[in-house]
């Protein structure tokens, strides 16, 4: 897993419930990479799961809350950095229809080795949205709160449906109020 994910979490943690909590946790889990993160390095995810897992035994947020949090947190740091995937969609629709066929394309440029969960969309209707996620990693609540802060950023209300299939595999259907 990419690096620029864990940074981003500790930042979100440190913000949350400051630096030294968040180096206490990073002492007690003794981990293999010994919690020296660069963006650009690769890690377990193992590794991740394991904070996610000492900040919610902190703050007493539920594991899949602190994911659907930190998915948020993220959208915001893909808006700032790569503010031209948001350029020319009208509608989060459009956004989301687009993470595999656009933003993962240019990300797999940037980062080759980056291993990348999967998005199959359909469209049910103009207004609806069907999302298949899949990947190696246990993160669907993750991806949640990434679709609900995009939902959020283009200002459409909008219903999020969620069909768990296992821990790495959920359907969304996202559906345009009207």
């Amino acid at each position: 897993m990419k690096g620029i994910v864990f940074t981003e979490l500790l930042e979100m943690a440190e913000q949350a419930i400051g630096e030294e909590a968040v180096d206490d946790i990073l002492d007690q889990l003794d981990l293999d990479s010994g919690a020296a993160y660069t963006s650009v390095g690769n890690y377990p995810c193992a590794e991740l799961m394991r904070i996610v897992g000492a900040v919610s035994d902190l703050t007493g947020i539920p594991t899949d809350d602190l994911q659907r949090k930190f998915g948020a947190w993220m959208h915001g740091r893909f808006v700032q950095t790569y503010p031209q995937f948001f350029a020319d969609k009208t509608t989060v629709l459009d956004m989301l229809a687009a993470i595999e066929s656009e933003v993962h394309v240019e990300v797999r440029k940037l980062y080759s080795d980056a291993e990348l969960p999967r998005f199959d969309t359909a469209w049910i209707g103009p207004d609806h949205l069907r999302m298949t996620y899949r990947s190696e990693r246990p993160l669907v609540a993750f991806c949640h709160g990434l679709i609900e802060a995009c939902v959020d950023h283009f200002g459409q209300g909008a219903q999020i449906g969620l069909e768990r299939v296992s821990p790495r595999e959920a359907v969304f259907d996202v559906r345009l109020e009207t």
